[in-house]
């Protein structure tokens, strides 16, 4: 009887494994003939190596379904098992429009025509600039559209970036380390990333810094190769901050800054970057531009009420 080890890599095997070993389980009554142990990372497989290569392609296979949808049942199983690897084929015709498979196999996709508009303008433009007020989806769908870019190889890391505070970024006065002091402020990019990632494979991807969460000040002297990168926020920048983070970019690169040019928390004599450079940038090929506004709105429906009582308000 031949053993055949297979190591599983970049994946919590607990969720390939199934609660109590299920998904083993069922794995053990399509292949009768073989002995089946899992242990920690691995599996151990004892057999004739005519089944065990069909065995380990097979596991490739949920590994890969895994990876991609978040989520593994005893029908994915089975559909994986009979279908001589034309599972993927067949599934991505019913997801159409979908980003990413999120947490628990949550469907993401974009909500709303305008960020539709930023879906399909990633896909011309290696910049965007998405802008709008709050509650419109234009951070949760950048981070959509990094997290699937990521998943499908096309770049090797995401960076995430932001003003913190205030534009002069002062965060000495707060206690802990630059993470402790920056984490607050990242919040909305964090809870994006759990939706959408398991939390242990997102802890591994923070720690290897295939995610990397940064003030904007350490983005002075970098080139973001291979990256998608995400600007956070971008009203609360200087012109000089501005053009130092879009002058970062480098080759293989996808660039999204979003920002609501209505809460501007600058002092009151300091025109916004963001403003600037939609006005700059607006005619430059390779760079789009997105508005999104109340219609877009994808919180309460009093956010979509509050946005227009206080548009009404200034416009006076």
């Amino acid at each position: 009887m031949n053993e055949r080890l297979i190591e599983l890599t970049d994946i919590n095997p607990s969720e390939l494994f199934g609660t109590r070993n299920s998904n083993i389980e069922i794995l053990k009554k399509y292949y009768p003939k073989l002995k089946i142990v899992a242990r920690g990372n691995k599996l151990k497989v004892y057999g004739e190596p005519e089944i065990l290569d069909v065995f380990e392609i097979n596991v490739e296979r949920l590994v890969k379904h895994l990876k991609r949808y978040n989520k593994l049942d005893e029908n994915s199983i089975e559909r994986i098992i009979v279908s001589d690897g034309n599972e993927q084929k067949s599934s991505s015709k019913n997801v159409e429009n979908v980003l990413v498979h999120g947490v628990g196999g949550k469907l993401i996709k974009s909500q709303s025509p305008n960020q539709q508009r930023m879906v399909d303008a990633m896909e011309k433009n290696d910049m965007l600039f998405a802008v709008g007020p709050a509650g419109t989806g234009k951070t949760y769908t950048a981070v959509a559209l990094a997290v699937k870019a990521l998943k499908e190889k096309e770049v090797r890391r995401i960076i995430l970036t932001r003003p913190a505070v205030e534009s002069g970024e002062k965060l000495g006065f707060l206690p802990g380390d630059m993470k402790e002091k920056l984490d607050p402020y990242m919040q909305p990019l964090y809870d994006a990333l759990r939706d959408m990632i398991p939390s242990e494979r997102l802890d591994s991807y923070l720690e290897k810094g295939v995610i990397q969460i940064a003030p904007l000040a350490f983005m002075r002297g970098r080139t973001l190769d291979n990256a998608f990168v995400i600007f956070d926020e971008g009203q609360n920048t200087t012109h000089g901050q501005m053009k130092m983070f879009l002058t970062r970019m480098g080759k293989n690169a996808k660039f999204i800054i979003t920002g609501d040019p209505g809460q501007i928390d600058l002092p009151s004599r300091q025109v916004s970057g963001l403003k600037e450079a939609l006005l700059a940038l607006k005619d430059i090929g390779g760079i789009a531009m997105v508005h999104l506004n109340e219609k877009d709105v994808v919180r309460h429906r009093l956010v979509t009420h509050i946005i227009k009582a206080f548009k009404s308000i200034e416009s006076e």
